[in-house]
C-alpha cells in the first residue's frame, strides 16, 4: 500500500539526486493531479525527466542505488516514444511494510524523434512550496494526458479542468492541441464545463 507522504519524500530524494547530476525533474501523473486540486488513488509517484537514456538515465539509476535505494531501469528501443523508465523503492530497512514507489519517466529517446509534450512540460514546471519537487502546469498535464491517450487519462482531463476553472482555455489549447491526435480536446473541455456546473 502506498503512503502518499512517504512516497513524496522518496520523490524528493530522487529529485535531489537528479539535481546533483545536473538535470531537473518534475512531478507528473496522479501526484501532479493532486497538486492541481484533483486527488485520486495511485500506486506510485511519477517524475518526468528529459535526458540521454544511455548516459544520464543510467547515471541516475547508479547514483540512486549508491544512495541505498532500489532502482531498476527499463530501457527503451527505437519504437518506444519514451526514453526509458526507472522504478525506485526504498531499501528493505526503510520500507516499513509500505509499498512506496517512484517512477522516473524519461521523455527523450534519440532513436525516436517524434515530438512529445515532455520537454515543454519540464521547461514550464514550477517549484512546489517548501519542497525539492517541481510540478508541471495544468496545461502541460492536459497535454501529457492527451499524449498518453487512455480512457482514464481522458477522464482525468475532465476532472482536472473542472476543478481548475481559472485556467485559460486558450492557453490549454495552445499547449495541448499539438498532442490531440484524435481531436477530442474540445469535447473534453466541454465536459469539464458541464461537470463544473453540475457540481455547484
Amino acid at each position: 500500500m502506498l503512503d502518499p507522504a512517504r512516497s513524496l519524500a522518496l520523490a524528493e530524494r530522487v529529485a535531489d539526486i537528479a539535481r546533483e547530476l545536473g538535470f531537473e525533474s518534475a512531478l507528473i501523473g496522479a501526484g501532479a493531479l493532486a497538486v492541481h486540486r484533483y486527488t485520486r488513488g495511485t500506486e506510485d509517484i511519477d517524475l518526468a525527466v528529459v535526458v540521454d537514456p544511455g548516459q544520464q538515465l543510467a547515471s541516475l539509476a547508479r547514483k540512486l542505488c549508491d544512495s541505498g535505494l532500489h532502482a531498476t531501469v527499463r530501457l527503451a528501443d527505437d519504437e518506444d516514444p519514451l526514453g526509458g523508465v526507472i522504478t525506485i523503492r526504498p531499501s528493505l530497512d526503510e520500507q516499513g511494510g509500505q509499498d512506496d514507489r517512484v517512477e522516473v519517466v524519461n521523455f527523450r529517446n534519440p532513436g525516436n524523434p517524434v515530438r512529445n509534450p515532455g520537454p515543454g512540460a519540464l521547461a514550464r514546471a514550477r517549484p512546489l512550496p517548501e519542497s525539492a519537487l517541481r510540478c508541471v502546469t495544468v496545461e502541460d498535464l492536459v497535454a501529457l494526458k492527451l499524449y498518453a491517450g487512455g480512457l482514464a487519462d481522458h477522464a482525468d482531463i475532465v476532472e482536472l479542468l473542472a476543478r481548475n476553472p481559472d485556467i485559460d482555455p486558450a492557453q490549454v489549447r495552445a499547449i495541448a492541441s499539438p498532442f490531440d491526435a484524435t481531436g477530442i480536446l474540445e469535447g473534453l473541455m466541454e465536459q469539464a464545463v458541464q461537470r463544473r456546473a453540475t457540481s455547484r
